[in-house]
């Protein structure tokens, strides 16, 4: 199935823009209803391979993922109208946010009505992962693969890129066939321009800073074009780098900031990432006022995300190549396998901040326990959880209804106290 044109592209991906609540498990749900279930735009095999591919790649997952997928439905274009229509709801959200949280301090409320979407989230994913395992772990040694990536992430905090390593070299050498036949790669004569454009198109706003001695906006957009590198895993992965260098070196924001900011992203539409619009807002807001920070926020969305259109757009045409190698496809199998693990991870670590207000990390030995406080249990997201999950898994209701009812569910609990 194709789509019929471009209003037709601009609702279905605007629509997955929306709905994309509670970080990369929960967009990656939404986008394999969206796509594969609801309107088969993509088959399960293309998507579980491009889910891995994107894993493989440096900043947000899920951001990546919609790029992909409006690429392989309309090329270039269509990767840019999915790629910004999954990142501009939120970043308008989280602008609004930001600059009303250095106005007026905490933006407490907004938090509170969204904790029904939050709730519905956890059982979004449930359902998700449901699927995506089922689909993808096809034999026992992906299960054993899925299960250990679970294992050295939750319980030993295993770095994410060493997992999908281990995971590929794994599928790699137990593939069943030799990586033959007459097919060639698809070396393209563009692949060089466009990775040449698109490092031009990151950088250029970075040097425009420097060549206007923009100094608080030079180092914006150093550190995180720095950040847009080495960000394996998603935003989960890098939060603790983040906060440690934008709190304790450069002292752009407090700790209780960033603790806000993350609440934020968590309950805005869009890629967790989005944390970054908030940290480079109150930056720039410290420095120079409003329009500072307004610019020091279109800064770090700019060197946050025009990298991934550079990964995408250089990297996707090689994707279909890799899945007619018998190697390669196992080794993209295998991370898939791995990828099932992680989310189940992200999911575990999302429903235990939405149920509980408090956790903390127990250390025994080598093992690093994420464990929830019994007493500070959130009985209202548990209620909110419990009717998500009846709508979804029992009455089979559409995410926007799903979401709708949830939000309503949270925002008449909050005024009644």
């Amino acid at each position: 199935m194709t789509v019929q044109g471009w209003p037709e592209m601009t609702r279905i991906f605007g629509r997955i823009g929306l709905m994309s609540f509670g970080g990369p498990a929960a967009q990656i749900a939404v986008m394999h209803r969206e796509l594969v279930e609801d309107r088969p735009l993509l088959t399960e095999d293309q998507f579980l391979h491009a889910l891995s591919f994107c894993m493989l790649l440096p900043g947000p997952e899920a951001m990546q993922l919609a790029t992909y997928a409006g690429w392989k439905l309309r090329g270039v274009p269509g990767g840019l109208l999915a790629g910004l229509l999954f990142v501009v709801p939120g970043a308008l959200v989280m602008l609004a946010l930001a600059m009303a949280y250095a106005a007026w301090g905490n933006v407490g409320l907004v938090q509170a009505l969204f904790l029904g979407v939050k709730a519905a989230v956890v059982m979004i994913v449930i359902e998700a992962l449901l699927r995506v395992a089922k689909k993808s772990l096809k034999s026992t040694d992906r299960w054993i693969v899925a299960a250990l990536a679970f294992v050295g992430i939750y319980f030993f905090a295993v770095p994410f890129p060493l997992i999908i390593l281990a995971a590929a070299i794994w599928g790699f050498a137990t593939g069943n066939a030799p990586t033959t036949g007459a097919e060639a790669p698809p070396v393209r004569a563009n692949t060089l321009r466009t990775v040449t454009l698109w490092a031009a198109v990151w950088w250029a706003p970075v040097g425009v800073a420097l060549a206007f001695g923009a100094e608080r906006l030079t180092e914006i957009g150093l550190f995180f074009s720095k950040l847009a590198v080495v960000t394996f895993g998603g935003a989960y992965a890098v939060l603790a780098y983040m906060t440690q260098q934008v709190v304790a070196e450069k002292g752009w924001l407090s700790t209780a900031e960033m603790v806000d900011g993350l609440g934020l992203a968590e309950t805005t539409p869009g890629p967790l990432i989005l944390v970054t619009e908030f940290v480079g807002y109150l930056a720039g807001f410290g420095a120079g006022g409003i329009g500072l920070g307004v610019l020091a926020a279109g800064m770090t969305l700019w060197v946050t995300f025009c990298p991934c259109f550079l990964w995408i757009f250089a990297g996707a045409p090689y994707l279909d190549w890799i899945a007619t190698r018998p190697r390669l496809s196992s080794a993209l199998s295998s991370i898939t396998a791995a990828v099932v693990g992680v989310i189940l991870n992200l999911s575990v670590w999302f429903a235990l901040h939405v149920f509980f207000d408090r956790t903390s990390v127990t250390t025994l030995g080598p093992l690093a326990l994420l464990w929830p406080d019994p007493g500070s249990i959130d009985l209202s997201a548990v209620a909110l959880a419990a009717i998500s999950g009846l709508l979804l898994f029992r009455w089979h209701f559409g995410l926007p209804a799903v979401l709708g009812i949830a939000a309503l569910g949270g925002a008449l609990l909050s005024l009644a106290g």
